[in-house]
């Protein structure tokens, strides 16, 4: 049986833990390309990948590769993504896929023109724990959903050059860990929500430092997205029903979530594998290609990146 042959476009860290998870029987990670030959030879060495290519556009040319993996920054994000598409390879991005709703439409309509899928590389829409929870959910043993909290703070270094808060990389919380915030609540609302409030503080650079934002849906569930660059808070994302909330902690790769019924009873509820977060997303990839399953992410994603776009235009009428 053919493997699918992967390729890597952009070979920083999230390249790397990419690589060094890679274990797939369907799939072979064959190509990575940098901008400079040398870190690609060095990173297909150090990986044992059988090809290294010094510029982008070589390994989109190469006929053999099937699927690309775009690890480049958020800014880079949609050029490399439509330049993959026209050369007919099916495409897994990084999160945040795109800067904005209006670059996904776009590359959304070329995906579906070229019958390519496209998928961001959103762990909480992979890991197994979430399609349990889902199950469980629309047994409605834990009623109707109510509130859903996502916290996500993480320290970086108050360095305007790096990545986190330099406007010219796309810096600043939402589009790095505000995602996985946003992804958590849309996985759970039962319908897209509509922003009711949200309030930034900027970083020196301009970028968001800081935020809380309120969601509600036409069921009136609620959600509240807390995200920091500047003090550490624990990913415990609760996600409250009529008859019980669920605890899920470190969300973005969970794999155990604890459920307490109102009368104070606990249960656990455990699937996958932290460790294996990436290759999830590589075995459901390769099986939205091969037609075993429906790409659902996508619109997950698409909501998520609308709601994105929602919170900074309510902040720019902060300024």
């Amino acid at each position: 049986m053919k493997k699918y042959q992967w390729g890597i476009v952009g070979l920083g860290s999230i390249a790397h833990e990419f690589a060094n998870s890679f274990e797939q029987e369907t799939s072979e990670l064959a190509a990575v390309a940098s901008r400079t030959l040398e870190k690609a030879e060095t990173f297909a060495k150090r990986y044992a990948i059988p090809k290294a290519y010094g510029s982008y556009a070589e390994l989109l040319n190469d006929e053999a590769i099937d699927i690309i993996y775009i690890a480049v920054p958020n800014r880079q994000h949609i050029d490399n993504i439509l330049q993959a598409l026209h050369a007919n390879k099916h495409v897994l991005c990084e999160k945040a896929i795109t800067m904005n709703k209006d670059e996904l439409a776009e590359a959304m309509k070329l995906a579906e023109e070229k019958q390519l899928v496209l998928a961001e590389a959103m762990t909480i829409f992979n890991m197994p724990l979430y399609q349990q929870l889902r199950s469980l959910i629309d047994s409605q043993k834990l009623g109707a959903l109510k509130m859903i909290q996502a916290p996500f703070g993480s320290y970086k270094e108050p360095d305007p050059t790096n990545r986190f808060f330099n406007p010219e990389l796309a810096g600043g919380a939402l589009l790095d860990i505000g995602t996985y915030a946003v992804s958590f609540a849309r996985f759970f609302l039962s319908s897209q929500p509509e922003v009711i409030a949200s309030s930034m503080v900027p970083f020196k650079t301009g970028v968001d430092e800081q935020s809380v934002t309120l969601l509600r849906n036409k069921e009136n569930e609620m959600a509240t997205i807390s995200l920091t660059f500047q003090a550490k808070m624990p990913k415990v994302g609760i996600v409250a029903f009529e008859n019980g909330y669920l605890t899920i902690t470190d969300y973005p790769r969970a794999d155990r979530a604890e459920i307490t019924y109102n009368d104070g009873t606990k249960e656990w509820i455990e699937s996958g594998y932290t460790a294996q977060a990436m290759n999830y997303e590589i075995e459901n990839m390769t099986k939205i290609i091969a037609g075993e399953r429906p790409n659902k992410s996508l619109f997950l994603t698409k909501d998520v990146i609308a709601i994105l776009d929602d919170m900074q235009k309510l902040w720019e009428k902060e300024k």
